[in-house]
């Protein structure tokens, strides 16, 4: 009885497992939906100069705009973070996505 036991939890376990795999545990569209909402609500101030650039794996805020200028940050951390908000409403610099693109500040002049 108990071998019959231990086999029957242990092909459940492998069933959730394989739908877990497959099928996954947390809905895509849903989170697709509300990013693409964001987006197109979103409108970009123009008053600022900036560049238009994707983000690659590994990069960051701050690494993409020093290779832009060749340079180190000539501002403040702060200033960098208000200015990237400013170009890309409703977007945290923190949350940039790979293989999106998104306005940054443009500090070579």
């Amino acid at each position: 009885m108990k071998r019959a036991l231990i086999t029957l939890i242990g092909l459940i376990t492998l069933y959730v497992i394989y739908i877990d795999l497959t099928t996954g545990t947390l809905p895509i569209e849903t989170t697709t939906k509300t990013e693409s909402s964001v987006e197109a609500t979103a409108k970009p101030d123009t008053t600022l100069p900036a560049f238009t650039s994707e983000v690659k794996p590994g990069q960051t805020l701050i690494s993409i705009v020093e290779s832009h200028i060749d340079d180190s940050l000539p501002v403040s951390i702060e200033k960098l973070i208000e200015d990237f908000e400013t170009l890309n409403p409703g977007q945290a610099p923190e949350k940039i996505q790979i293989g999106k693109t998104y306005q940054f500040p443009d500090y070579s002049k």
